[in-house]
């Protein structure tokens, strides 16, 4: 590995430990403490789940690029995904503590971490078929192709699907609707981003994009 790969992957690492770090730690705090927290088998296996994806992340692509092209007008989604996050990791927790808005037991915590890990898994998936041309921004990168096979050839957002998956897995395992309501938060933000993200491959890709989001749906085949 050469010296300009490893300083990326060192970068990486670091950004990818920081998010974790503050993201579990805001759910200790909610919980009360270490020892509450990880009184819970199931939560204690969420934070195993999240430091395996976490490595995972680390090798499967992505970038921050603006490209060659940017609808800079999308970007104010950021700052509402990262403060539905924090409020999504901490808000749970406290709840879960406080007896607020409970569901029904250890069965719905389990089904949390499942869904957490697959919603995770397909968060990620896309990142890794796309590699380089994957960005947190909605940009036109150089050399970027229409992909329209695997995950792509029936819904044409599969990784935002994971997203809501994995947050809606992250509030069941909590046990509380607070969680539910927090990953459901996410879906005007994703809609925005969405249709920024079209509206640009559209405008990129012309009728072959359009031909393609004719015949796919955004995140739900046959539903939406």
């Amino acid at each position: 590995m050469d010296d300009a790969k490893s300083h990326s992957l060192l970068v990486r690492a670091l950004s990818v430990a920081l998010s974790i770090g503050v993201f579990l730690a805001l759910a200790i705090l909610g919980a009360g403490g270490v020892d509450a927290y990880f009184a819970n088998p199931a939560r204690t296996a969420l934070v195993g789940v999240t430091l395996a994806l976490g490595v995972v992340s680390l090798f499967v692509g992505g970038n921050l690029s603006s490209g060659v092209r940017e609808d800079t007008g999308n970007r104010w989604v950021i700052p509402v995904f990262f403060s539905l996050g924090l409020l999504g990791a901490y808000l749970p927790a406290w709840a879960d503590r406080e007896g607020f808005w409970t569901l029904d037991g250890d069965a719905v915590r389990w089904f949390g971490v499942a869904l957490f890990a697959a919603g995770g898994a397909l968060r990620l998936r896309p990142v890794a078929v796309l590699g380089r041309r994957f960005s947190g921004l909605v940009a036109i990168q150089p050399g970027h192709e229409l992909v329209t096979t695997g995950l792509y050839s029936r819904i044409r957002h599969p990784s935002y699907l994971g997203l809501l998956i994995s947050a809606l897995g992250w509030g069941l395992a909590f046990n509380t609707a607070v969680g539910v309501l927090l990953a459901l938060a996410n879906i005007p933000p994703l809609i925005a981003r969405m249709n920024a993200e079209e509206r640009l491959l559209s405008s990129e890709f012309g009728v072959s994009y359009d031909a393609y989001r004719a015949h796919t749906s955004r995140l739900i085949p046959g539903v939406y």
